[in-house]
């Protein structure tokens, strides 16, 4: 039996080479929406004329014109279509009268039919139009129960005399085909060119049709939806979310599901849909529902679910306060957590006490679903999850066109949609930067293209699955990345945010993300000769939370292999690709890609890693590794330049550098670990002397945090062509950009010109949130440290360190600040500074050190800078034993009286260098 769509496929298509249609039929396009469903027939416009699908037990075939099952051409096509549909040898096959003749057709091949005014409770084939409305709930049950039926039909004439914005929801056929996802639409097919396809073919992005003879493309869902829209939002003109819980953002990706609540990047968080003959309404968050602010919504919301419908409306457990929001409303209700026959809608905020078949089949039906519920929370616990397809809301929920995903909205008072315009859907947006990068480039405004971006990464988490309408998307991306050509991105070609090209490169690295060979996206790359025998990584204990580097390299498009012993495939270890980590998506500019990592989960024994730009290979140690010397090889990478101090020799050094094509390399000691371009490498013919200044330096950072030496984890330091802000900052790794790769590899340099840049940034790599006072101490502590390694390990005086240490310069910067009143807004960065480099010079270092340490075992630490500032005056004034309150007072701190109350019995700090500036009458404090 085949029961998968590619395996069905192959079953109707056998022996077929050529299509054979009746030239005088003007069929109509179908559109799918199902997961089941899947294109059969498709001509040279991507229009689909014959689907398939499955409902319940059943399966069921659609043809845009019923002659087309009249016609003998098609003959072998529906010999297959009937040994398709038919549950098992030998079962009945009837025919409606209305297709009487094609009872001789399948006789003339040796199947026995007979014409039939409805189908039977004996399970077989059923063959029917389109345009019968007194068999619907007949034709449904026998889908469901496990009858095969083909039904041909075309909606044109019926939209002239109903209505074009009904055919979706009120055509005959579609009251049956819609169930299965399937739905004969007025969009009139092309009959020019037809061609049989291997496989299942793909299918357009939206379904759309020209109005007026103008070459404009309308949605062909869109009257019926901004019907739909309106209805939803009668009496509302915005929706305020500025206060309470901030919902999730909705993915809207069906092409009957449409937006009715968005911020002002387009993020939706309330949207709705139609699902076969039911209606459903997503929140992204409970509290969009539960809110009385939006009574009037919710109102509109149980009448247009219910629809015509009389049965009661069910509020599970979690649902209840809509009975108390609405006590004189015209509802039954019912308190169920059970889908039932006499709900005509269903409200809740998880599916978790019901069968996802059974609400796709509520709904489909005829049923309305209200539900509202955030993944943010959920995304946060499962960081390497697939929210689309592992949120357990959203197993459902993609089936109607909606998800919700990990991300949140702004929040804000937002005007409603206007029904007049339907807002952002990636289906169209997509289609529309598919026309438009064939013309004259793209012209979607820079915060669709953004968006677009986005939902791309939510949308491709679903096309693993094989599902047409899922699967279809992706592969118009990836023609979009052939057609094009991969941009390229460098110093002599940018590439400007929001443009074409950028969103290209997103999509390229979404359609990686989502599987697709890195051969699919880039012409062959010029591969570089591996290692002669793969290398083996211990990973012990030692190396919990870190980055461990493997001194190899993955070119760009080559294929590496890593192999580990399955015993340690739970141990979540992973493999990087590439150090540049920082993602520089919101520059104006790139002048190298905005992602330049990638990460492979090490799940299996064996794992086959590649990478769009290639990249150094580090194996990434999760926190509270436990399995200790795991063995990890790697075969078919090159070696790079790679120097550890106290391991490698100046002679390996001198071949690593001179044979290896690997652009980057590394110098490393246990405590620190510098990653710089091999062309800078080069010219550096003995690292030692280097390394063991650096290790000085780090031993010198730690120390003054009161840290334990070595390092459980080397600081990185990382260079880069472009990183996220300044030109270094902290994190791990510390990033900057390639301009001062001088300065961090040349010991003359260090020695004699000093390097405040990196240590800067260890420096506020070791910040505590108990002794650092954002924004005011955030760029002024972290100096401390580069002031400490200048002085003990560089000689270099402080005013020599920097020019802002100048002392005439620190002296003006006092007098400023007195001058304006000590006001604490004014105490940032270097009049900051000032403050610590007073008591260092009047105390020396011991007391920092020893506060550092201390601050370490204490528990309960305020969290406000007030009370932390306090908290620093108390022990900084007992570690000298005395009173630095007039001290701290002089600055402009918030000393409380009970704080300077408690250091009053401490000697006077006689040396206050204070005192000076307010004895002048500078404008400091009494």
């Amino acid at each position: 039996m085949a029961t998968t769509p590619d395996a069905a496929f192959e079953v109707l298509m056998n022996g077929l080479t050529s299509w054979d249609l009746p030239k005088e039929p003007i069929p109509s396009e179908l559109l799918l929406t199902g997961e089941a469903a899947f294109p059969v027939m498709v001509n040279d416009k991507g229009q689909v004329l014959i689907a398939a699908s499955f409902y319940g037990q059943g399966r069921l075939v659609v043809v845009s014109h019923e002659s087309y099952l009249l016609h003998a051409g098609l003959v072998p096509f529906l010999l297959n279509v009937v040994s398709w549909l038919c549950p098992c040898p030998g079962a009945p096959i009837a025919v409606h009268s209305s297709l009487a003749s094609l009872v001789d057709i399948l006789g003339n091949s040796g199947i026995n039919a007979l014409v039939q005014p409805e189908p039977r409770e004996a399970l077989g084939v059923y063959c029917i139009d389109a345009y019968n409305d007194t068999l619907t709930e007949k034709l449904v049950q026998f889908l469901k129960n496990g009858g095969g039926l083909l039904i041909g039909g075309q909606a044109l004439n019926w939209a002239v005399h109903h209505g074009h914005d009904k055919v979706l929801s009120i055509f005959p056929g579609n009251q049956v085909t819609s169930l299965a996802g399937v739905y004969f639409t007025d969009v009139c097919g092309n009959r020019d060119l037809f061609k049989v396809s291997k496989e299942i073919p793909n299918l357009r992005l939206y379904v759309h049709r020209v109005k007026n003879d103008l070459k404009v493309q309308y949605d062909e869902c869109e009257d019926e939806l901004k019907y739909d829209q309106q209805q939803l939002l009668k009496g509302m003109s915005e929706m305020d979310i500025e206060t309470g819980p901030v919902p999730s953002q909705l993915l809207v990706h069906g092409q009957r599901a449409f937006p009715l609540g968005v911020d002002n990047s387009f993020h939706c968080f309330l949207a709705a849909a139609r699902y076969g003959r039911g209606r459903v309404v997503l929140g992204g968050h409970e509290s969009l529902i539960l809110n009385r602010t939006m009574l009037p919504f919710v109102l509109n919301a149980l009448s247009w679910l219910r629809g015509n419908q009389t049965g009661t409306i069910g509020l599970a457990s979690e649902m209840k306060a809509l009975k108390t929001m609405l006590p004189n409303s015209s509802f039954q209700w019912s308190e169920t957590e059970l889908l039932t026959n006499d709900l005509s809608v269903f409200c809740c905020c998880s599916f978790a006490h019901v069968d996802s078949e059974k609400i796709e089949e509520f709904v489909a039906e005829g049923g309305g679903l209200l539900i509202a519920a955030e993944a943010w929370v959920w995304g946060r616990r499962n960081p390497d999850s697939n929210c689309m397809t592992q949120y357990p809301n959203n197993i459902i929920l993609k089936r109607f066109g909606l998800g919700i995903i990990s991300q949140v909205v702004q929040r804000g008072c937002f005007p409603v949609p206007n029904p007049e315009v339907i807002n952002y859907h990636i289906r169209s947006a997509l289609a529309q930067f598919e026309s438009e990068i064939h013309s004259q480039g793209s012209s979607l405004q820079e915060s669709w293209l953004s968006k677009l971006s986005q939902d791309c990464f939510y949308m491709f988490q679903m096309t693993h699955q094989r599902i047409s309408i899922y699967d279809s998307v992706k592969k118009h991306a990836l023609k979009m990345i052939q057609s094009k050509g991969f941009p390229s991105v460098t110093e002599q070609h940018p590439v400007t945010k929001g443009s074409a090209q950028a969103f290209l490169l997103s999509l390229a690295y979404e359609l990686f993300k989502s599987g697709v060979d890195r051969s699919q996206l880039l012409p062959p790359p010029a591969l570089l000769p591996p290692t002669e025998s793969p290398m083996t990584i211990k990973i012990s204990t030692d190396n919990d939370n870190s980055w461990v580097s493997t001194g190899l390299y993955l070119p760009e498009g080559q294929v590496a292999q890593v192999t580990l012993p399955s015993e340690a495939t739970h141990s979540k270890l992973k493999v990087l690709i590439g150090c540049h980590t920082d993602n520089i998506s919101q520059a104006k500019t790139y002048i190298r890609p905005p992602v330049m990592t990638y990460v492979y989960h090490l799940t299996s024994s064996q794992t086959s890693i590649s990478w769009l730009y290639g990249g150094l290979l580090y194996i990434l140690v999760p926190d509270k590794y436990n399995q200790d010397n795991v063995s990890v090889t790697i075969s078919g990478a090159v070696s790079a330049p790679y120097f550890k101090l106290g391991k490698t020799t100046q002679e390996e050094w001198k071949n690593l550098v001179e044979q290896s094509k690997a652009p980057w390399g590394e110098l490393a000691t246990d405590n620190i670990i510098l990653t710089v371009p091999t062309v800078n490498l080069k010219v550096l013919q003995d690292p030692y002397p280097l390394l063991q200044l650096w290790d000085k330096m780090v031993k010198a950072v730690a120390k003054l945090a009161a840290r334990p030496f070595p390092f459980q984890r080397a600081e990185r330091v990382v260079l880069d062509k472009q990183i996220s802000f300044g030109f270094l900052h902290s994190g791990y790794p510390i990033m900057g950009l390639i301009s001062i790769v001088e300065g961090i590899i040349s010991e003359f340099k260090i020695r004699s010109h000093g390097i405040w840049g990196v240590i800067h940034e260890l420096g506020h790599n070791r910040q505590k949130p108990g002794w650092t006072f954002p924004p005011h101490t955030t760029e002024a502590l972290c100096n401390l440290w580069t002031i400490y390694v200048h002085e003990t390990v560089l000689n270099i005086p402080r005013e020599q360190a920097h020019p802002s240490l100048n002392p005439e310069l620190r002296k003006q910067r006092i007098k400023d600040h007195l001058n304006k009143g000590a006001p604490l807004s004014n105490w940032i960065v270097w009049t900051a500074l000032e403050t610590y480099l007073q008591l260092q010079e009047g105390f020396g270092w011991e007391p920092f050190i020893q506060l550092f340490a201390d601050y370490q075992t204490l528990s309960d630490l305020p969290q406000n800078n007030e009370d932390k500032m306090n908290l620093w005056v108390k022990k900084f004034s007992e570690v000298v034993h005395k009173n630095l309150a007039p001290f701290f007072e002089a600055w402009g701190w918030p000393v409380k009286y009970a704080v300077a109350k408690s250091l009053a019995s401490l000697p006077e700090w006689q040396e206050n260098p204070m005192k000076m500036y307010t004895a002048e009458g500078t404008g400091g404090r009494e």
